[in-house]
């Protein structure tokens, strides 16, 4: 049984995918196994795919129709053997050290439920982004750390014990975008235990239309009210079992409020008008001056914050 399996959903990046692989094969540590989930691509990916099942026996394929890359994700984390798993998005790639810095920092610290590491922006403008480490915090507390940087709720940045997320049901929702902020946050508040790396271990592409830099307005907001129905979930959940969970709440607001100025101006008024409503500013932390003074500017208008930060 392998430690380590990595889940790959895979819709249409024939052009990606050879690196995306390569970079798993290629690791420094080699005890793994590769989940590729083929989500209906209409492309050449699955020749490719074909390619890696017959000449290494640890890559593993599914084929489905498509149904988008929460059931590809599930499908595949179902069928995972490994005592972690991580995901990732077949147009990005990993490090080649990735695997054995999580498992160095597995062997001196013990298990946990949850392992955050780094990203590197691969655009025009490479950007990499590091973060202070820290080990064993409890969910709430890992999250007030987490929640300072980038990435917070993005789903590859973090290295899962699959017996902690089976054991909560913890599932990809079906059918919408963004579906990490739907759940990520979950994942990190209900943990015994969190540990964070400073390993850039993740390269992210950006590239042109893909699912989150495509400009069509329909798609924006589709995407704002998928936004919307993650939010009012997280909520919910986090309402059902105990602890302080101010700074998650707080975060989830500021993440609402900043995704509908992204709409036009008549769509955004009646989205905030709503919010309002659900006094959604109540869930602003004003435990300092300067978030006070944050959460004023934000109850007159959102977007006089937000697009100037």
């Amino acid at each position: 049984m392998p430690k380590y399996s990595i889940i790959i959903p895979v819709y249409n990046t024939e052009a990606y995918l050879k690196k995306c692989l390569d970079s798993i094969i290629n690791q420094t540590y080699k005890d793994f196994e590769i989940i590729v989930v083929n989500d209906g691509t209409k492309d050449n990916s699955q020749d490719i795919i074909d390619m890696y099942v017959d000449k290494y026996e640890c890559v593993k394929s599914i084929v489905q129709e498509n149904q988008g890359l929460s059931v590809a994700r599930n499908n595949g984390i179902k069928k995972a053997r490994g005592k972690y798993f991580l995901v990732l998005d077949s147009d990005d790639y990993f490090e080649i050290g990735l695997l054995e810095e999580l498992n160095k920092e597995l062997e001196k610290n013990g298990n946990v439920d949850l392992m955050r590491f780094q990203v590197r922006n691969i655009s025009k403008n490479t950007i990499d982004y590091h973060e202070e480490p820290f080990n064993n915090l409890n969910g709430i507390e890992a999250f007030k750390r987490i929640v300072k940087y980038h990435y917070v709720e993005n789903a590859c940045c973090y290295l899962y014990n699959r017996e902690y997320f089976i054991k909560n049901n913890f599932e990809y929702k079906k059918g919408v975008y963004h579906e990490d902020f739907g759940l990520t946050p979950l994942v990190i508040e209900k943990a015994k235990s969190v540990s964070s790396i400073d390993y850039i271990g993740y390269d992210y592409v950006e590239r042109e239309n893909s699912i989150m830099t495509n400009k069509s307005y329909q798609k924006t907001i589709k995407k704002v009210n998928d936004f919307y129905e993650c939010y009012l979930y997280v909520n919910e959940q986090i309402d059902s079992f105990p602890g302080d969970h101010s700074t998650l709440k707080s975060y989830l607001a500021n993440s609402m409020l900043m995704k509908i100025t992204e709409l036009n101006h008549k769509d955004y008024k009646v989205f905030l008008k709503k919010l309002k409503k659900e006094n959604i500013f109540d869930n602003l932390l004003v435990d300092n001056f300067s978030r006070k003074i944050k959460k004023l500017i934000i109850s007159i208008n959102p977007k006089l914050y937000y697009k100037k930060n």
